[in-house]
């Protein structure tokens, strides 16, 4: 069996998320640099080689009404230079409030890490993908 990886691509940082081997529970591993991209790209796909992934799900933010804008274009465009991989693309509206929401259920100050922001945002992601 192999794991999920999630990506939730911004413009400052990627927070990831794997899934077990099963594919049943998503939990968040990290979260890296955007920027220089060719170096997340690497750490990207090295943690992908680490945890026998096959599968990458790259959200993507559409606007509410469901059309593509300039940070999902982004988004996409990023996606599409992570080689050796499968690649989906996730609808990932209202993820980052709804990370927030579970960090702060959880009483954890993200105020000032919004890396783990990121790292529950991919969470999220990657349950939608898995519960379809």
């Amino acid at each position: 069996m192999h794991k999920v990886m999630a990506l939730d691509i911004g413009t400052k940082r990627i927070g990831i998320a794997l899934s077990d081997y099963l594919q049943v529970i998503a939990v968040p591993h990290s979260f890296i640099l955007r920027q220089p991209e060719d170096r997340a790209i690497e750490e990207i796909i090295k943690i992908a080689k680490e945890n026998r992934v096959e599968k990458i799900v790259a959200g993507v933010p559409l606007n509410m009404d469901g059309t593509k804008g300039a940070q999902a274009e982004d988004c996409i465009k990023f996606s599409q230079k992570i080689v050796g991989f499968d690649i989906i693309l996730e609808d990932e509206r209202l993820t980052s409030e709804e990370a927030e929401e579970r960090l702060r259920s959880r009483k954890v100050d993200f105020r000032k890490n919004k890396g783990l922001v990121d790292m529950e945002s991919a969470c999220v992601i990657l349950e939608q993908y898995l519960g379809k």
